[in-house]
Order: C-alpha cells, then structure tokens, then sequence
C-alpha cells in the first residue's frame, strides 16, 4: 500500500469507496447519492442516517455538494491520485471497519452493515484483510453466528459466513475463538442442519435433528424455504461451514475434540449422505478432512459408526471419487475398521470389499497402504469363510498377489500383501495366480 492516503472526506461512509455525487443529507453528514438511495431503498420504513443513527426521511431530500465534487475531481487527475492507484488507505479502512463493527450490534443497521464488510472482505486485497482482522472483524462475525444459531435466525448469517471464509484464522486466533465461543461447533452444525424438517418447541434442548425452523421478524418459516434462501445460498452457508469446522477442528485442542457429540456425527454423515442433493459436492473433501481429524479419537469413531459413516463412505467410493478423496476415505476408513462395529457395517455392504479390492494398484500409493491394512484388519478379525470366499471371487488374490511382485523387498504393502496371503492360503491354493512358491521367495 503506498505511503499516500486518500483524503478520508473523500470516501463515502457506506461504500468505503471515493465519492462520485457527492450529497449532503439534512443531518449534515455528506454520502455518494447512489450509496444513500440504495440505503434508504434498503431500509424502507426504518430510515436513519448510517453515521449519526438520526431520523432521515426518504422525502428530506440531498444537497449537491459542489465543492467537494470538484476537489475529487482536481484530486483524481493528480500526481498523488495515480500514486496511491485509488486505494483507501490503512487507517481509513480501520476506521470505517470499526464503525460497521459497531453498527452490527444495531438491529436496524447490522443487514446492511454485514454487506458492506462482506463486499469489502470478498473485494479487497491480502493487506486489507489483515486490518479486517486487527480491528476484530472476526470476533465480530463470530458473535453474529452464535446470534443467530441462539435465536434461530439466518438474518445476517449468509454474511458473516462469507466474511469468516475469505479471512478465515490461524491456530492460535482458533484457540481464542474456541475458549471464548465454546458453542461455535454447535453453531457450524447447526448451519449445516438447516434443512431438517422436524418440529422446534423448545430452543434450549433442541437436537440437531429438531431444528426446522428459522424466525426472521418473529416470523417462523420452513429452514429450506425458497422464500428465505435459494438453494445455491443455502449450499453456500453450508459449505462456508465446513470448511470453518475443518480449519477449527484441525487447529483444536484435545479437549474439543473430547467433546463433540452424536448429533454432530450424524449431522456430518447427513451431509454426506444428501451431498448431491444439497448441492455440496464441492465440499466433499473438506467434509472428509473433518471426518478425518476427528477419527482418531475412539470414542469419535465409535459415534461415527453408530451415525453410518462406514456405509456412506463406501458409497461415495463407489462414484470413483478423484485420487485425493480416495486417499481421505481409506485413511478413515482404517481408523473405523479397528473396531469390531466398523468391520460389520462395511462387511454389510454388498460392495464394500469390491470396491477396496478394484482400488489397490490403481490410485496411488497412500491408498494401496490404506486399503490393505483395512484388508487385513478384516482378515485377522472378520475373515469367516464367506467373507475369505468373498475376498477370493471379487480379486482380492490376484491384486495381492501383484503387489507382492511389484513393490520392492522391504515395502509396507509387500509385507502387508504376504501376511494376507499367508494366512488365508489354505483358502486360496487353488486361486490360479498364487504360486505357494511364490511366498517362500520373500523371506520375512
């Protein structure tokens, strides 16, 4: 940013852009005529001045102010005006940040504050996001969502999501935000569960699955109403939601992981689950990231297990997902099948071992390690003979088999594909491609 400012009588309150029409409202306060008029057309039967908060009619009029039109004219074709290339300077965005801060704590000033912080976060450069930050825009933004998530309302919502998305925070702002705002997981989920379908009486033990509902003006409305949302800015709430909820959960403490719930679990596979619908695909690998992080936890796995997650991902498997999604499901999926409850939901699916199967050699390496620890979980821990038949009749033997030949002496798969095929031989003898020779020719 250059050293020369912008003179701040220049920059219009609303549009925090250089003033083309300058006017003069009856509170004395001077705006951009199209920025007052979209205001005040914004505003209807609630018009007050942005600056001073004092009543403005819609039928009190502008003044032209000449004066300072034909400054911003002089000043535009000055030496200074091609030198600072039309950017508001540091300190003037900071202060007009600050008060579009304050002006969302106002009800009727916060929509149209939120828009203006939402164009200028959306618009605006690395550098002046960082101002966005230093001034608390992302606390600011933060509150709103725990506002509206406590009042079951998405006025002003859309907004701040979009705002929180293009700044977004690092690790140490996540801890703070987390420790002040300890319901901003419950907040997230909540967005993405918006769409439910089931009946709010009670806002303070309400589960995720109950809420319906949101309440604009006291007025109660369906969450997937058309009338409030369309359904790309619906998608793009949820979407912004995740990808906070994976960046939160990545930079957490144990301690918020501990915490997390069933409904969160079975908000996220929901998620999954209705992707296509809800036109979420995009978020797919976010969603995963988020599956993924908090899997390590047994007492999370569990909870995805009972929520259906293994069935899910088995099915978003099957679409042929591109690599990097693949290597995100298998590294789930490994933490999932340590457990007796995970191993029986993916054996339930008739496809499951097929697809595992067709995945080894073909993606990548990351996925040949996953895929085969998930095959010898299941081996040692679930191998009956239906499912070693199983294994047999979809490929499993000659896929082993090819990894035995193809990765080198001392690999990871290598040795996980020998232990496989050692200890289902007796099954597998008479599998055209397994040469019982060929596993006396890698000693362990």
């Amino acid at each position: 940013m250059d050293d020369i400012e912008i003179p701040p009588h220049f920059i219009c309150p609303i549009s925090l852009q250089i003033m083309k029409d300058p006017v003069t409202v009856v509170t004395g306060i001077t705006y951009d005529r199209d920025s007052i008029q979209r205001w005040q057309a914004h505003a209807q039967n609630n018009n007050t001045c942005p600056v001073t908060n004092q009543p403005l009619p819609i039928n009190s009029g502008f003044t032209p102010n000449h004066n300072l039109r034909r400054l911003i004219q002089s000043w535009r074709v000055s030496d200074d005006s091609k030198q600072v290339s039309m950017k508001q300077s540091l300190f003037q965005v900071k202060v007009m940040v600050m008060n579009l801060i304050k002006n969302v704590k106002v009800p009727d000033l916060k929509v149209v504050a939120l828009e203006r912080l939402r164009k200028l976060a959306c618009e605006s450069d690395d550098e002046i996001r960082v101002c966005l930050k230093e001034v608390g825009v992302v606390r600011a933004m933060i509150s709103v969502v725990v506002s509206c998530y406590e009042n079951r309302s998405i006025v002003g919502l859309k907004e701040a999501l979009d705002v929180l998305h293009v700044v977004r925070f690092t690790q140490d702002e996540t801890w703070l935000i987390v420790s002040k705002y300890d319901r901003i997981i419950r907040c997230l989920t909540w967005v993405l569960s918006l769409d439910n379908h089931a009946c709010v009486d009670d806002k303070s033990n309400t589960s995720m699955e109950e809420l319906h509902v949101i309440q604009i003006n006291k007025q109660t409305y369906p969450a997937n109403s058309t009338f409030i949302r369309g359904d790309k800015e619906t998608a793009c709430m949820k979407l912004h939601a995740i990808v906070l909820l994976k960046d939160i959960l990545h930079h957490a403490k144990s301690l918020v992981l501990e915490r997390l719930d069933l409904d969160f679990f079975k908000t996220i596979i929901r998620v999954l689950q209705h992707r296509k619908i809800n036109n979420l695909e995009h978020g797919i690998k976010d969603l995963l990231n988020v599956m993924h992080t908090t899997c390590t936890w047994p007492r999370n796995c569990s909870m995805m297990i009972e929520s259906g997650a293994v069935f899910e991902l088995i099915e978003l498997e099957l679409g042929s997902p591109e690599k990097g999604i693949t290597e995100v499901i298998m590294a789930v999926l490994v933490h999932l099948c340590s457990s007796a409850d995970g191993r029986a939901q993916l054996l339930g699916h008739a496809g499951a071992i097929a697809v595992i199967t067709k995945r080894i050699t073909t993606v990548s390496r990351k996925v040949d390690e996953r895929a085969l620890i998930i095959v010898s979980l299941i081996s040692r821990f679930s191998g009956t003979d239906e499912v070693v038949k199983e294994m047999a009749r979809v490929g499993m033997v000659e896929k082993l088999c090819m990894v035995l030949q193809l990765n080198g002496l001392h690999s990871y798969t290598r040795e996980k594909a020998k232990e496989i095929l050692k200890r289902h031989s007796n099954v597998w003898k008479d599998s055209p491609c397994l040469d019982v020779t060929l596993l006396s020719r890698y000693p362990s």
